[in-house]
């Protein structure tokens, strides 16, 4: 199933610097061994925001829920979750 998953960031500015650069490392890594690992399939920066975009390729609801629960940066996102399908139009469409 696929989905485009909208993720804003907002880290507290209070935030300690050490839990900061931690968090950020292992949302890094977390995210690269999901891409790695093809359920990931792409992730866009979205201009001026601290916001991504991405598409994400997995079983079902409950994975892509698994997934966004895991990710370090997950108590400082608000996600907004869109299940995609085909469209008749899509010249790979088959």
């Amino acid at each position: 199933m696929l989905f485009a998953v909208k993720m804003d960031v907002a880290l507290p500015l209070d935030l300690d610097a050490d839990v900061r650069t931690d968090t950020l490392a292992r949302e890094k890594a977390y995210s690269q061994e999901l891409q790695r690992g093809g359920e990931w399939v792409s992730i866009w920066r979205l201009v001026g925001q601290y916001s991504n975009l991405s598409i994400f390729d997995v079983r079902d609801n409950a994975r892509l829920h698994e997934i966004l629960w895991n990710l370090p940066l997950f108590p400082y996102m608000t996600i907004e979750v869109t299940p995609l399908a085909q469209h008749p139009s899509d010249i790979d469409a088959s």
